[in-house]
């Protein structure tokens, strides 16, 4: 059965009594599955009262407890994770492979922040004056907004919360209303865990009035948000006229660059794989393709081969490799990048056509020789959708990767440690993998620069943008 759906207060899973409802939609089947209850104004400001609450003793537990609040949360996910991940199939559309490995491979975000939040440390410093003692002070920053999107229901929204949850804070989530089960599961695997009441509350409603409406409390004391560029600056902008600080993922739009060095029937492999999961509806997800001259016909041969092959349909299929986009409105927004393409000279190798009947389904779609300044090579397409040109010198792959305003994410493949080295250094992104798929790991910082956000969740970086520093000095 499909998730029961609802607010998550001070401990209290929250439905009915008036409110307003959503239906949620089955991509694959265009079928009602579920109702989402909407917060009303009292259900938010009892969330921000049992988070202001609960911070008082949550930020003084001991990294221990947090720890084994973490840990726990990671076991649990790992004993429901089919069952999570087959309900994100039925809401979001990806394949069930993919849904269930988004829940298996997150519990390690669990686990990663269980082990650096015994960790947080602040220092000594020497003093000047004999009997003066200086301290600096790591503190939890205190209530947490945080707002996560639908195309990883789980995986964003467990990055926020074990981030703000193992630093010490307490944390008001909002997740995607479109693909809510994931995050309700999560509620429930932190609740089940024993995390006490207060400290985690989930939220649904109009995106913007729960934004609003949080953001400008003055109990809430940071915010993170994961989606769209200009989301995330309309929300900047509001935070940073109230000094609070934010941690933003936003857009990206990711190059990718192939030497003729490179072992090219790998690169075309990874990249093929890598392009087509969740239906391109991936913030990293590589669109922009550049080849050197000697491999670009080979590349691309062996690129329509692994699309050829790609079983497109309802995610709950055995051998579906590609489910439907999550949005009704995303269908027409893909038409409209090929036919932006086809009329401006681009030549469509692949693709390019929604697929009828139901759900909101659309090709693997291949796109060649899109001019620079078409919308394929210039705005996000979060799609099954792709744009591959030719390139002569490395100079030239590298401006055309860094023309647009996105930092987000890059990729490159190459033999030559020389020009590896150069990519690395050169690429105007927050993160480059070079001859492989390195993103996303708990233990690595994910985050980037330019319009794609900043700010980092994973890695040791993970607590950073969740406490403050104090410095204390005294005098015997």
């Amino acid at each position: 059965m499909y998730e029961d759906l609802s607010l998550y207060i001070d401990g209290e899973f929250l439905k009915g009594g008036g409110r307003r409802e959503q239906d949620i939609l089955n991509p694959a089947t265009d079928e009602v599955i579920g109702k989402l209850p909407h917060a009303s104004k009292e259900d938010l400001d009892r969330a921000l009262a049992a988070a202001q609450k609960a911070f008082q003793s949550w930020r003084r537990s001991s990294p221990m407890e947090r720890s084994r609040v973490l840990r726990k949360v990671a076991e649990l996910a790992r004993e429901r994770a089919n069952d999570i991940g087959r309900n994100i199939t039925l809401d979001q559309g990806k394949p069930l492979a993919e849904a269930v490995g988004e829940v298996t491979a997150c519990s390690e975000h669990a686990e990663w922040a269980a082990e650096e939040c015994r960790r947080i440390y602040g220092r000594v410093i020497q003093p000047r004056a004999e009997g003066v003692r200086q301290l600096v002070l790591k503190e939890p920053i205190g209530v947490c907004a945080a707002f996560s999107p639908w195309n990883f229901p789980f995986n964003q929204a467990i990055r926020k919360m074990v981030s703000a949850l193992g630093a010490g804070c307490t944390i008001i989530v909002k997740g995607p209303e479109d693909s809510p089960s994931a995050v309700v599961a999560l509620a429930r695997l932190f609740h089940d865990a024993g995390l006490p009441p207060g400290c985690l509350n989930l939220v649904w409603g109009v995106p913007s009035e729960v934004s609003t409406y949080l953001i400008h409390s003055p109990i809430v004391r940071k915010i993170s948000f994961t989606g769209s560029v200009p989301v995330g600056k309309q929300l900047a902008a509001m935070a940073g006229a109230l000094m609070k600080p934010c941690t933003m993922e936003l857009g990206g739009h990711s190059p990718v660059i192939v030497c003729e060095d490179a072992d090219v029937d790998a690169a075309a492999d990874m990249m093929a794989a890598s392009k087509f999961r969740n239906a391109g509806q991936v913030c990293v997800s590589p669109t922009r393709f550049y080849v050197q001259e000697k491999a670009y016909d080979r590349f691309v041969a062996r690129f329509l081969d692994k699309v050829s092959k790609l079983k497109v349909g309802p995610g709950l299929e055995a051998d579906t490799k590609m489910g439907p986009l999550a949005h009704r409105r995303r269908v027409p927004a893909i038409a409209g990048f090929v036919e932006d393409a086809d009329a401006r000279g681009a030549t469509i190798l692949a693709g390019g056509h929604p697929m009828g009947g139901r759900g909101n389904f659309f090709e693997p779609t291949v796109v060649a020789d899109a001019p620079d300044d078409s919308k394929l090579m210039t705005q996000e397409p979060f799609g099954p959708i792709m744009g591959v040109k030719r390139f002569k010198t490395l100079d030239e792959a590298i401006e055309r990767a860094n023309s647009l305003p996105y930092g987000l994410a890059a990729y490159a493949f190459t033999t030559s440690t020389r020009n590896a080295t150069r990519l690395g250094d050169a690429l105007e992104s927050g993160m480059v993998t070079i001859n492989h798929l390195g993103f996303a790991l708990a233990e690595t910082p994910f985050g980037g620069v330019k319009d794609s956000g900043y700010g980092s969740e994973g890695g040791t970086e993970t607590f950073d943008g969740y406490l403050v520093t104090k410095f204390v000095t005294q005098k015997n």
